[in-house]
């Protein structure tokens, strides 16, 4: 009995032990499940109500200082900007600002310039940074980007600066030009010769403030609300049209090749336009008696076919420094040379914007003495291809054999082309 007694005993004991053991365990459970995480960072015992869903929905970046300068809400935008870090405010002058309002409850807003974050470049992020106090006791910091908007002010003062330059040049030209005609009225041939002159200006100013509308144009205008299967034998044809009589003048053959029915879908004015500016400044920096070649073709890509459309001169070549700029506007390898030729830098900045709002690249090979080529890729319009291909099919069974050609085709020459000997490779340009 004794030892019953005694088992029984050391069972209850080990059993109140246990469930003690078990209380405590809950408890200490609750209470670690009540500490606030690192994450949170006492963000529902400090703010004031409402606060934290405030900052959330804002667009600048927010971080929120309490009165020993550490962080006690930061937004997601403020951690990519690099302002936190470690949960402190990692900008000087921010955190500077943030005690001087703590100090006296003034709102302080100042633009500053910070590094960017993970990039050995040397450009800079420009921000502009308000603080307001938030309470008695924290502070709250704005922090807006304004990078895009300082590079978007930039290109615009650019912008207008080189117009105005460009519109000065024409127009102070005509002025000096009518004044020597006004003192050279009783010298017919000088009048003469003036008159060229302003006409040669008069000629320019037109061409600067028509590409200015083009390229207003193309960067403002969607091409797919107006847009259409086109040919690119029909766009080659007529940019060889359009730089014939130039072309003549400095003896330099029109070659054009490649792949035949050939389409693709957009603004068929945009697309000879930039073609046009291709084939034209091939021709403006060739020299004389040389060739500019113009060929298309089919390649294949993983988001499907591209149209390549190659322009290749054997001109003076761009340097390698040069060809990363020469799509900005107003941008000229050859100043002096270009002001010659009556270029006004904005053709190819057109085809770039052209040959981006149809979903396709420009890109540029050149070698300096050797030539340049330029390549325009836009997708192809398989749907287009394929109706044409079966139209033809049926004209040619209708009609009986015999190929079916459009009006001005030779069987041994594509739209547009001059000569049949004309499809050769350009000596000393690579194909």
């Amino acid at each position: 009995m004794n030892l019953d007694a005694a088992v029984a005993a050391a069972a209850a004991i080990a059993g109140v032990c246990t469930g003690v053991i078990a209380m405590l365990a809950f408890r200490w459970s609750e209470r670690d499940q009540a500490r606030p995480t690192r994450s949170s960072l006492h963000t529902d015992a400090v703010l004031p109500p409402g606060v934290d869903t405030v900052l959330s929905v804002l667009r600048s970046s927010a971080v929120v200082l309490d009165e020993a300068d550490a962080v006690v809400k930061a937004s997601s935008a403020a951690y990519a900007l690099g302002l936190v870090r470690g949960g402190k405010l990692a900008v000087e002058p921010m955190l500077q600002m943030a005690r001087d309002t703590r100090r006296d409850g003034e709102i302080r807003q100042v633009e500053l310039d910070l590094p960017r974050r993970g990039t050995g470049r040397g450009e800079a992020l420009a921000v502009s940074a308000r603080v307001a106090p938030l309470g008695s006791r924290l502070v709250l910091l704005l922090v807006e980007d304004l990078t895009e908007a300082r590079r978007i002010e930039a290109v615009r003062r650019d912008f207008v600066a080189n117009v105005s330059h460009e519109l000065k040049t024409p127009v102070g030209a005509l002025s000096l030009l009518s004044e020597a005609v006004m003192d050279a009225s009783d010298d017919p041939e000088a009048v003469t010769r003036f008159a060229g002159r302003m006409q040669i200006e008069a000629t320019r100013l037109t061409n600067l403030v028509q590409e200015l509308i083009d390229l207003s144009r193309v960067q403002y205008d969607d091409p797919l609300e107006d847009s259409e299967p086109v040919r690119v034998d029909v766009l080659v044809a007529e940019a060889v049209d359009r730089c014939r009589q130039s072309a003549a003048s400095k003896q330099i053959t029109m070659a054009t090749g490649g792949t035949a029915e050939l389409h693709v879908w957009g603004n068929r004015g945009q697309l000879a336009a930039a073609l046009g500016n291709l084939v034209e400044n091939a021709v403006n920096y060739s020299p004389a008696r040389t060739r500019v070649g113009i060929a298309a073709r089919r390649v294949a890509a993983p988001g499907g076919d591209l149209i390549e459309i190659a322009v290749t001169d054997q001109g003076i070549g761009i340097s390698e420094k040069d060809r990363e700029r020469v799509f900005e506007r107003f941008y000229r390898v050859d100043p002096a040379r270009s002001r010659a030729t009556g270029g006004t830098g904005l053709g190819l900045s057109i085809v770039k914007h052209v040959a981006a709002s149809h979903g396709g690249e420009v890109t540029v090979w050149s070698a300096e003495g050797q030539g340049s080529t330029f390549t325009l890729r836009l997708p192809e319009a398989g749907a287009a291809r394929d109706r044409d291909r079966d139209g033809r099919s049926r004209i040619a069974h209708e009609s009986g054999p015999g190929p079916v050609r459009d009006v001005g085709d030779t069987p041994d020459e594509p739209v547009g082309a001059t000569r049949a000997d004309e499809h050769l490779p350009l000596p000393g340009v690579r194909p």
